[in-house]
């Protein structure tokens, strides 16, 4: 009798040890079972247990940004869905929508965030961004106002950008598959 006592006080140790699965970690296994991205976007996990932290690498098959590779980092925090994801670019690109710092203009990932909206949400924002940067709304203003003024030569600077190049005093990194 003794012994399934123990056994018991033993088992229900080990289950205070085990760290309590959030609100936050139950939507995004929900949101990440329910994705489907195309092949365009690849998600990692460099720690399969801490899925509230995760990287995001984007290749445009088209438009200024085709043939770069893109990568991003996710931290989501406890309140998620009611807050969005932190995400931020890891490389100096020239974008209108991203600034040297790698914040990124995308409205659902501040005031436009609501709950309903998913990491499906964000991963297709951040995928549009590349295939039709905004000037209108922008981050980087001398490469907003390069494609409201000159599409040839925002085109230009992009390409000059996305093999390392330097230019207006900025050395951007090589992100070229």
């Amino acid at each position: 009798m003794i012994k399934i006592w123990s056994m018991k006080a033993k088992e229900a140790a080990a289950e205070k040890k085990k760290p309590k699965t959030s609100a936050a970690q139950i939507r995004v296994q929900k949101d990440l079972a329910e994705l489907e991205i195309p092949e365009t976007i690849k998600l990692d996990f460099p720690d399969p247990a801490d899925i509230l932290n995760f990287n995001v690498i984007i290749t445009p098959d088209e438009g200024f940004y085709k043939n770069g590779v893109f990568r991003f980092t996710f931290a989501i925090n406890n309140n998620y869905p009611h807050e969005p994801p932190k995400v931020h670019c890891t490389q100096k690109i020239y974008h209108p929508n991203i600034d040297l710092s790698g914040n990124i203009c995308l409205n659902i990932l501040r005031e436009d965030w609501k709950p309903v909206l998913s990491l499906h949400s964000v991963l297709v924002g951040l995928q549009y961004l590349f295939l039709e940067p905004n000037a209108d709304d922008p981050l980087n203003k001398d490469a907003a106002d390069d494609l409201r003024h000159s599409r040839r030569n925002f085109e230009a600077n992009v390409n000059k950008s996305l093999s390392g190049g330097s230019f207006n005093g900025v050395n951007y990194d090589n992100v070229l598959a």
